[in-house]
């Protein structure tokens, strides 16, 4: 079955509660949503209304850094 007109086949990822996950699971849906929905790191905090020193700060502690070339953590 296809998904509605609009949606897509991924839908967007709940990023609404990225403050209390996990870094190592965090990246995972981050990544996924820069692949599937948002042409960069901006686009991604403006979709989603996240705080891009806090997601940055999170994904840190997991030694995750973002990678512009690429669109993703890494």
């Amino acid at each position: 079955m296809l998904p509605p007109p609009g949606v897509g086949i991924f839908p967007p990822v709940d990023l609404s509660n990225y403050l209390r996950m996990d870094p190592h699971l965090l990246v995972g849906l981050i990544n996924t949503e820069l692949r599937n929905h948002c042409d960069s790191l901006d686009d991604l905090v403006k979709k989603h209304g996240l705080d891009r020193p806090k997601l940055v700060e999170i994904l840190g502690k997991g030694d995750y850094s973002y990678r512009a070339g690429q669109n993703q953590f890494r």
